[in-house]
């Protein structure tokens, strides 16, 4: 489950999948956005507004896929790295599938990479095709994969790039300015659990709830604990606390507080 593993069943990707006759028309964005936080960029990002509008900062985005190019200005602006596009029309075996990628060193084009699934496991050799890199977003990495694993492609991996981080200074949260080192300490320390770290760092607190920072300390803990991800203690996931904009405080009344 997602909520114990960080990793979606395949229920929750077929939901948020475009259908096969989308698919077969050209690029679309796919958002694998599955829990409802705080967090609106993408909503006023797509000019063509596939992106539906949010009635609610809460809200789960929504694509109408129909008016949707697959222009990656979404993925780009997206804190939680939850968009990737995919081209089911690039060759008649193989599928572009567009990825936000954070880590160094960006791959270049025509460079051979490992393609990951959603475990992080290799599912397959691909080849790089494109690199964007637009000032101050993320950058996104285009690789050419089998048509068959259009769904399973989520990430990549450079071929002489171990399984876990051998950086110490790589930034695991950003929202709280957490880096690798930071993590291998308070583990050393014996906080051996997420929830541990949580209340010590304020770990997934941040605007992406966790998405990107809580994978790679299960990964830490698991390497330095010599226990499986999926065995390991998973994260108390509480409702977020609903947002609400500075105008709505500016209307109340002194009275209205009593």
């Amino acid at each position: 489950m997602l909520e114990k593993t960080g990793i979606p069943t395949q229920a929750d990707i077929d939901a948020v999948f475009p259908c096969e006759t989308r698919l077969s028309l050209g690029p679309v964005a796919v958002v694998e956005c599955f829990q409802s936080i705080p967090c609106d960029p993408c909503a006023t990002a797509c000019p063509r507004g596939a992106i539906l509008p949010f009635a609610d900062i809460n809200d789960r985005p929504k694509i109408d896929s129909d008016k949707c190019t697959g222009c990656i200005l979404c993925m780009t602006k997206c804190p939680g790295l939850a968009i990737i596009t995919v081209d089911a029309t690039y060759s008649n075996t193989e599928a572009a599938i567009s990825l936000p990628y954070e880590f160094l060193p960006v791959p270049e084009e025509g460079q051979i990479v490992q393609a990951l699934d959603r475990a992080g496991t290799v599912v397959a050799d691909a080849k790089v095709m494109k690199v964007i890199k637009p000032k101050n977003k993320v950058t996104v990495v285009t690789v050419a994969a089998d048509k068959h694993l259009i769904k399973t492609v989520r990430n990549i991996r450079l071929q002489d790039t171990p399984s876990h981080c051998d950086a110490t200074s790589g930034i695991v949260c950003r929202c709280n300015d957490l880096t690798v080192e930071d993590i291998r300490d308070y583990i050393a320390q014996g906080y051996n659990s997420i929830d541990e770290i949580k209340r010590v760092t304020r770990l997934g607190m941040g605007q992406c709830q966790g998405r990107n920072c809580i994978p790679i300390v299960m990964g830490e803990l698991s390497r330095a604990l010599g226990v499986p991800v999926a065995e390991l203690e998973p994260a108390n996931f509480r409702p977020s606390v609903k947002s609400i904009k500075l105008g709505q405080l500016a209307a109340y009344n002194e009275g209205d507080f009593k």
